[in-house]
């Protein structure tokens, strides 16, 4: 069983460990990553699920224990990878939980019709990545939250940054989407065929 401490370490740092320590450890098949919050824990659990391990995470006193184990058969590409393959599609980026400037009351409402009629993309709409105050559209009570669980139903892939989340307090309010990293985002914007950014 081999141990990585990423304790104290910022995201996307926890990910970017563990992936360069597989890549060049591909033998491993037990590892125990220690890191400090939730955020990061889910964002490990993710990349070792993508390589073809079995995961659990433990809390004890002050850190997440993410331990995998491999079932057999993992793929060293990254979690982006493994769901993409070879389909390139649009990836929409939202960094504001309202649309356009000037009055916030008709720029929340632009937002919510915009995710709305994004349904009209139909098979080209792959991910929608939510960061800073575009995070506030992912939890509960918010008005956009049923409009985002129906395209997610619909195999439109929802990615929320965790970083922004805990900034906000919101982590455990989140109800919509995988809670991400810089490095998974970075990647969708990488292989994704159009970006659009609001």
């Amino acid at each position: 069983m081999e141990t990585l401490n990423c304790q104290g370490l910022t995201c996307p740092q926890p990910v970017v460990e563990t992936r360069n320590f597989l890549a060049i450890r591909p033998e491993v098949t037990e590892l125990v990553v220690l890191v400090d919050n939730e955020a990061a824990a889910q964002n490990v659990r993710r990349l070792l699920e993508s390589q073809g391990f079995k995961v659990s995470l433990t809390w004890t006193d002050s850190e997440y224990q993410v331990r995998g184990q491999k079932e057999g058969g993992g793929s060293c590409k990254t979690a982006v990878e493994k769901i993409l393959g070879k389909q390139q599609k649009t990836l929409i980026m939202i960094s504001k939980d309202t649309l356009g400037q000037g009055d916030d009351g008709l720029g929340a409402l632009l937002m919510l019709n915009f995710l709305r009629t994004l349904k009209e993309m139909e098979g080209s709409l792959w991910r929608l990545v939510f960061v800073n105050n575009g995070v506030k559209l992912t939890v509960e009570e918010a008005e956009a939250l049923s409009v985002l669980q129906e395209l997610e139903s619909n195999k439109v892939s929802i990615l929320v940054c965790g970083t922004c989340l805990n900034h906000f307090g919101l982590l455990e309010k989140k109800k919509v989407g995988e809670t991400t990293n810089m490095l998974d985002i970075v990647t969708s914007l990488d292989v994704a065929d159009k970006v659009i950014t609001f």
